[in-house]
């Protein structure tokens, strides 16, 4: 599936609480985050989608190859998959996803 995001489209991004990476909410929806989608569920679930991601973010970084990319190590992105990621996301997962913390 293509990453490509049209103009119009781009008032519906939203980046992973998580690992940051940047998709629409319906990609999310539709497939998940392909990063963290083992423990947060994103995926046929809008109302988990709403409470992960978050539509304030800052800058954006492309990934093709994190393994070999020192701007992934120094955003420790190195072990997630190639996209599109924000700089800095705004927001907190809330507690009920993390039982642990």
């Amino acid at each position: 599936m293509s990453n490509f995001v049209s103009s119009g489209q781009q008032r519906y991004l939203r980046a992973c609480m998580v690992c940051s990476i940047v998709q629409t909410q319906q990609r999310f929806i539709r497939e998940g985050c392909p990063n963290c989608e083992p423990f947060l569920d994103l995926q046929n679930h809008p109302d988990a989608v709403q409470e992960c991601t978050s539509q304030i973010y800052e800058g954006l970084v492309t990934l093709a190859d994190p393994r070999k990319s020192w701007v992934a190590r120094w955003q420790r992105l190195d072990s997630y998959v190639p996209g599109v990621y924000a700089v800095k996301v705004v927001g907190k997962v809330s507690a009920p996803r993390f039982p642990d913390e």
